[in-house]
């Protein structure tokens, strides 16, 4: 029986991010026999999660998803049913007696900013913290990517939860299974500056990053030259990214990000959408020294730096490219939270 002085709620929060460059080198089996780079920063648009203790039922509500799943015990958790990530993260911390999970997300579903992996930190940390467990940030990342890839068999790489566990700027390097955590500190004033003239847009075309990646790294595996170029080059771009972003170069992060955005296209030929080049003509038209895809490409979000204050070429932007909703931006230092 559950003591009445432990709590019934628990909750927990954690970022975005974006994918500045390096981007495909932190998923297998590249990451594991030649290494990745990553360099990325987590953003104020958050996964956040709710779980609260009691009644007879399990019930699994995704806010993001619009789906809820009852079962009256741990055995409907079953694999490769709904909510896939949901289930696997209660199969792997399973919690005791009826109870109420839900989960929402401050960005759209298939945008290309690592939301998922997101949710899949604040749900380690919200059932082990249920648990009266405590895990540190690095561990949850990793417990995360493994409920993730492994107990809900979603391809991926471990960017996304590394971000999201630590917040703030990173150069993050995978020789699988090690993670090397590397902060990248940014000047304030180019901090601010950066953040004011990014453009974050969501084409309203959301992607499964899952299919794309299948494709990309079984081409990998059978020894394409062009997909094993690219993924050198996205590495290759990663490591000049951190020194761009130390540098506070500006028009060097937007031409970077321009040339990750290329060896990126080179990964799958449905890694451009028709929608996306429309985007990004507008944005250069608007004044982008550079941009790319957000995650995986092949739908979703693309972001753009751009000459000046994002914000004045916001509604050019999404007035030639149709359907784009133009998404709030801002960095984030802190990242998982449980309460």
């Amino acid at each position: 029986m559950r003591r009445r002085d432990l709590p019934t709620a628990f909750y927990a929060t954690a970022p975005l991010r974006l994918d500045f460059a390096g981007g495909w080198t932190d998923v297998a089996p590249f990451s594991a026999r030649e290494g990745g780079v990553v360099v990325n920063g987590a953003i104020a648009l958050r996964a956040h999660v709710e779980l609260h203790l009691g009644g007879k039922l399990l019930r699994l509500v995704s806010e993001e998803l619009g789906e809820t799943l009852e079962c009256a015990n741990s055995g409907g958790l079953a694999p490769h049913g709904k909510l896939p990530l949901l289930t696997a993260a209660l199969r792997r911390f399973p919690v005791l007696g009826g109870f109420t999970l839900t989960t929402r997300c401050d960005a759209p579903p298939g945008s290309g900013l690592g939301s998922s992996g997101a949710l899949g930190v604040a749900l380690v940390d919200a059932l082990t913290r249920a648990r009266q467990e405590m895990v540190n940030a690095p561990d949850v990342a990793d417990q995360a990517w493994q409920v993730e890839t492994i107990e809900a068999a979603l391809p991926g790489g471990k960017q996304d939860q590394y971000a999201a566990a630590l917040g703030g700027f990173h150069r993050l390097s995978f020789r699988d299974p090690d993670v090397g955590v590397e902060p990248v500190t940014l000047d304030p004033t180019f901090a601010a500056a950066l953040e004011r003239q990014t453009l974050l847009c969501y084409t309203n075309k959301s992607r499964v990053s899952g299919d794309t990646i299948s494709r990309v790294m079984g081409a990998y595996e059978c020894g394409d030259p062009t997909v094993t170029g690219a993924l050198h080059g996205l590495r290759e771009t990663g490591n000049a990214m951190a020194e761009a972003l130390r540098a506070a170069d500006l028009a060097r992060v937007g031409a970077l990000l321009s040339e990750n955005w290329k060896h990126q296209q080179a990964l799958d030929p449905g890694m451009r959408t028709a929608d996306m080049a429309q985007l990004e003509a507008a944005a250069v038209k608007a004044g982008a020294l550079g941009g790319k895809a957000a995650g995986a490409g092949a739908g979703g979000c693309m972001f753009f730096v751009m000459r000046g204050d994002a914000r004045d070429a916001a509604n050019a932007v999404a007035s030639t490219a149709g359907g784009v909703n133009i998404l709030p931006l801002s960095w984030a230092a802190e990242g998982v939270r449980a309460w």
